[in-house]
């Protein structure tokens, strides 16, 4: 058998006063700690609380850990949804642009088409209107909101005057 500490053979005897308490004083110690092994081993509630602060130990960094884990998966959601507001933008951009283009376009033979007929009526007054009223239908020709406001009011002067007839 062999000493539990030193892993030495158990000394047999003692070569004198000296060394008899020395190996006293070690079989104390060692008794000591055997004791306190056994003690804490006994002592359930002890054991039951030491094991209880781990677990809120061990919950607390699983708590830490999970809300670093939320916040992250937050931040990656907020730059995906700011990344497809900007793809959502850039293509509303985009169609704002071609709509605009097509716009354009289309003011521009529309005026063309105006254009053309406006010199066609221009060339129709110069051949079948009389001389001392060509110069006035060319004018209404080349200006026709003025003598549209000017046909409206005499419009409303002949509708009133035959509406309410005088007595």
């Amino acid at each position: 058998m062999t000493d539990r500490t030193s892993g030495e053979p158990p000394a047999t005897g003692a070569k004198g006063p000296d060394e008899l308490r020395r190996q006293i004083e070690r079989t104390r110690s060692e008794l000591g700690d055997t004791v306190e092994e056994l003690a804490g081993k006994m002592d359930v509630k002890g054991r039951a609380r030491a094991r209880a602060a781990d677990l809120r130990d061990k919950a607390g960094a699983m708590t830490v850990q999970l809300r670093s884990s939320a916040a992250q998966a937050g931040h990656t959601v907020h730059h995906r949804a700011t990344q497809a507001g900007h793809q959502v933008q850039d293509k509303a951009a985009k169609t704002g642009h071609q709509v605009q283009d097509r716009t354009v376009r289309a003011g521009h033979v529309t005026q063309g088409k105006a254009s053309q007929t406006s010199a066609a009526l221009e060339r129709r007054a110069e051949r079948s209107v009389p001389g001392p009223a060509r110069p006035l239908v060319l004018a209404a020709v080349r200006h026709p909101r003025p003598v549209l406001i000017v046909g409206a009011a005499l419009a409303a002067v002949v509708v009133v005057s035959w509406r309410y007839p005088k007595k």
